[in-house]
Parts: structure tokens; C-alpha cells; sequence
């Protein structure tokens, strides 16, 4: 059984996805990230990084009892591992899976939050950061772009951890200031992981926990965006 520690975000999303898909048993927990409650030392025990999502393996392969897990990545990969499903097998296809996987974590990811909190949630509208993330995150589309032009999936000619990870950054495109009809190749990728029934149900039952359309209160600005060290 997996404990996963989950909220409506694009990180937290990726790993219900697998769940999913996987048909892995799982219990959630969720975690209100606009009311501080990563910040609860009961998970902080399971992610000190107080980010979500984080699971707790009631289970692993070495029986040495409950195993934490938090990193949307390293999660992905651990369960891809321990299912041994949507990681394939062979060398060279795990090095592209993983190539993509950490694309999304090191540059699409903190690239594409960049450009929401500027353009989006900034008390402050700052051209030149809105300007420049913008362009990064376009940049990123591009480059995800050419490189499905001649697959349909993004690693190892299979759907696998990479799609999982990078699709939920692509969801709110729009308010990423970007049209997905500028990267067609993008864009027929993005509709193949819709019409999943795997991904629209974690989409369906996300709207059973928060309303996407709704705003951002003050009191979680501040507590999203005013954090210093802690004690």
C-alpha cells in the first residue's frame, strides 16, 4: 500500500497519474499547501523539504519497514521500479526515460512556476521577469516540440514516467502566456495523454478536492510565497 501526500498542483498530479494508470493500491492524504499544513511536523518527517507530494511505501522489496519517499521525480522513478511498469528495461531506453524525467524537474517545472508567479500572483507586475520566463518556458515548448515530431511519446518509444511528469506542466499553458497551436507536434502529443482514462479521472477527481478556477486568497499568497527559513 502507498500513502501518497498529495495537493491539486502539476507535481502532485504527476504521481496520481502513475497511481492510476498503475492500478497501484494507494491511500490519499492530502495536504493544503494555501493553509500551511506542509509545514505540520507529521510531514515534514516524510518530506523536510515541505513540499508536496511525498509517499510512504507501507511495503518495500526489503521489508525493513515504511519506506518515505518525497521529490516528484525520485517518486516516479521509485514506483516505475518497484511496479515495473512505464520504465522500460533496457539501458538506453532508461537513459532517455530518465534524460526527459529530470528535463521536467530541473527546467520545464521551475521554469513554467517562475513564469505563473510573475505573471499570475506577483504583487508587482515586473516586465522583464514576465518577459523572461515567458520566453524560457517557450523555448522549453519548443524544444519538447522538435523532438516529438517524429514520436509519439516522449522516451523510449513508449508511454512511460516522462509523459507522466511532463504533462501536468503543459496543462495551464494558457496562463503561461502560450497557445499550444504553436507547437503542433506538442499539441497532438498533449490530446493522446487527454483522452486517457487514467489522467482524466485524476483531472476529474482533483476538482472533488479544489475549484482550478478559483483564485489564490491573500493569506495563501503569503504563506506560498513569504517563506523564509524555519525553526
Amino acid at each position: 500500500m502507498i500513502d501518497l501526500y498529495y495537493w491539486t498542483t502539476p507535481n502532485g498530479h504527476k504521481i496520481r497519474i502513475f497511481l492510476e494508470e498503475s492500478g497501484t493500491p494507494y491511500r490519499l492524504h492530502t495536504v493544503n499547501i494555501g493553509k500551511g499544513e506542509q509545514f505540520k511536523p507529521e510531514f515534514l518527517a516524510i518530506s523536510p523539504n515541505n513540499r508536496i507530494p511525498a509517499i510512504v511505501d507501507q511495503g518495500p522489496e526489503d521489508a525493513n519497514g515504511p519506506l518515505p519517499i518525497f521529490e516528484s521525480g525520485a517518486i516516479l522513478w521509485y514506483l516505475a521500479e518497484k511496479r515495473r511498469q512505464f520504465l522500460p528495461t533496457s539501458v538506453r531506453a532508461k537513459v532517455e526515460v530518465a534524460q526527459w524525467l529530470y528535463w521536467q524537474v530541473a527546467g520545464l517545472g521551475p521554469m513554467a512556476g517562475q513564469n505563473h508567479h510573475f505573471r499570475n500572483y506577483a504583487p508587482e507586475k515586473i516586465p522583464y521577469a514576465i518577459d523572461r520566463y515567458v520566453k524560457e518556458t517557450s523555448r522549453l515548448y519548443g524544444v519538447l516540440n522538435k523532438h516529438l515530431a517524429d514520436r509519439d511519446w516522449v522516451a523510449a518509444n513508449q508511454y512511460t514516467i516522462a509523459d507522466m511528469a511532463i504533462y501536468p506542466w503543459i496543462v495551464p499553458y494558457q496562463h503561461q502566456g502560450q497557445k499550444l497551436s504553436d507547437y503542433p507536434h506538442l499539441e497532438r502529443w498533449f490530446h493522446r495523454i487527454f483522452e486517457r482514462e487514467a489522467v482524466k479521472k485524476v483531472y476529474e477527481m482533483a476538482k472533488e478536492i479544489t475549484n482550478p478556477d478559483a483564485p489564490m486568497t491573500d493569506e495563501a499568497k503569503k504563506i506560498l510565497f513569504g517563506q523564509g527559513p524555519r525553526p
